[in-house]
């Protein structure tokens, strides 16, 4: 059903826009926008606001998703046919949402994050086994170079593969169209967090990124 999905995806878009950081900065007189990367995610607020409130808006910015795709599942699981399984597909068109309003806010001018974190609550709520092979990937690229950019965008990308290798061994939990659809969600999520890094790959390739530490940047 068409129309379902659109209301999904709308339903994860109003969750998403809900910008932790941003709302912790505002609380603070301090805008991220303007300071440090520009970015609101949760790398940006822990550098100009604190390890608390970096924190905060991690685990926010990962939760939301898990929120939104439960919101839909205990709406839709009434009404549609397979609605009651975990997770359905409506359940996946509110995680893309959910994504898409924390990159793509439409009162901040759709400005917004990376999706990073984001993008680790799809996973959490709908692919749970998929979680480790990119978290380990992440965790031991940071570990070793202090990037969390490089860490993020090859973490996304081998969530990509993740699924296009299950879905090639018939280990995910859809088929037919609803595979091809789910399969296409999650390689755009990947592909739009890697997208969104565009600047990051140009530090990184001109050896000036920033590398993460967990002290506040000072502000004259």
């Amino acid at each position: 059903m068409i129309i379902g999905r659109i209301v999904a995806v709308l339903i994860g878009y109003c969750f998403g826009m809900i910008l932790m950081g941003y709302l912790i900065g505002k609380s603070k007189n301090i805008d991220l926008t303007k300071v440090g990367s520009g970015n609101v995610g949760s790398t940006n607020t822990m550098r100009n606001l604190g390890v608390p409130a970096g924190l905060i808006t991690l685990a926010w910015d990962c939760c939301k998703c898990i929120v939104a795709g439960l919101f839909v599942w205990l709406t839709f699981s009434r009404f549609v046919e397979g609605g009651n399984s975990w997770p359905n597909i409506y359940m996946i068109y509110a995680g893309l949402g959910c994504v898409l309003g924390h990159d793509f806010p439409c009162y901040m001018k759709f400005k917004g994050g990376k999706g990073i974190a984001s993008t680790l609550g799809f996973i959490i709520a709908f692919f749970p086994k998929a979680v480790f092979i990119p978290a380990v990937i992440f965790i031991a690229i940071v570990a070793i170079t202090r990037y969390v950019s490089l860490g993020s965008i090859i973490g996304v990308l081998s969530f990509a593969v993740e699924m296009l290798v299950a879905a090639h061994f018939g280990i995910l939990p859809f088929e037919g169209t609803e595979l091809v659809e789910v399969l296409v969600i999650c390689v755009f999520v990947a592909a739009l967090g890697i997208v969104l890094h565009h600047a990051n790959i140009k530090r990184l390739l001109n050896g000036n990124e920033n590398k993460f530490s967990f002290h506040p940047e000072t502000r004259a």
